[in-house]
């Protein structure tokens, strides 16, 4: 809904950005990457506003820093994008994970094949989405391919799948869980790849370590992506930045979504 400024001026929740356009209770602002160009209204209404949705990384953490309560949580943009930070987390919590190291230095080659057997999964650690930046590594070759092209070798073992669940959170809630299958000959399940989505039952027990994570570490908006392994639910990673395929599958808008959820106050 578009109101002018004018009408805005005792704002109390604004969001920057367009992913609550649909909001009847917030107040949505173009999202403008130098504070500069906000004109000295808007400044005043993000700077006066009780909670700000969507800051972005490039706000997140100073909006924080002053107080602000912001969403997506602090700890969500801290992890956007980065495999290795979001292992060490797991790690931490002792969240079942596929058992993963990182190498640094010359001799990683050496070091990778001493720890793990061919064949094995290799990441690009960090800003790599949509199935990019992932490497079935079966061969001495291929390890060497993957090295020249990182200064951080990010090696994760291999889960023999053919389908995992993204189950994606929003505040402290599960709002959508789903299977994305993997097109035959493809180890990746990422629906940007081919895979399909089913909307067939998600084992409870993958939503529960889902929220369990949520709830300990502070991430509230995310697309979690989980397997099913020999001795339970294994995760991924999450995707702070998440595609709406699924939504659309299971007929949903996802602003609709975050939308009725903001103006309950559940967000």
């Amino acid at each position: 809904m578009n109101q002018s400024l004018n009408q805005l001026k005792d704002a109390k929740r604004v969001s920057l950005g367009r992913q609550l356009s649909l909001s009847r209770t917030v107040t949505h602002l173009k999202l403008r990457c130098n504070w500069q160009e906000y004109s000295l209204e808007e400044q005043r209404l993000i700077l006066q506003a009780e909670k700000i949705y969507f800051p972005t990384i490039f706000y997140a953490n100073v909006l924080s820093a002053m107080g602000k309560d912001i969403f997506p949580s602090t700890a969500s943009y801290n992890f956007l994008g980065n495999k290795i930070r979001q292992t060490c987390l797991f790690d931490m919590l002792g969240i079942p994970h596929p058992r993963t190291r990182f190498f640094f230095g010359k001799k990683r080659a050496e070091k990778i094949l001493s720890e793990f057997d061919f064949p094995f999964i290799a990441k690009i650690p960090q800003e790599s989405s949509l199935g990019r930046g992932v490497f079935f590594i079966d061969s001495p070759s291929a390890l060497r391919t993957y090295l020249e092209t990182v200064q951080t070798a990010y090696i994760q073992e291999y889960v023999p799948i053919d389908r995992d669940i993204r189950i994606v959170v929003v505040g402290d809630q599960v709002v959508l869980s789903y299977w994305r299958i993997a097109r035959a000959g493809d180890f990746r399940t990422n629906v940007a790849r081919g895979s399909r989505i089913s909307l067939e039952d998600v084992p409870s027990e993958a939503v529960d370590l889902v929220i369990e994570l949520s709830h300990r570490s502070g991430i509230d908006h995310a697309g979690f992506d989980v397997c099913i392994g020999e001795t339970g639910p294994l995760v991924f990673e999450a995707n702070i930045h998440f595609g709406t395929e699924g939504f659309k599958e299971a007929g949903l808008s996802y602003k609709k979504v975050i939308a009725d959820m903001a103006d309950a106050f559940k967000i």
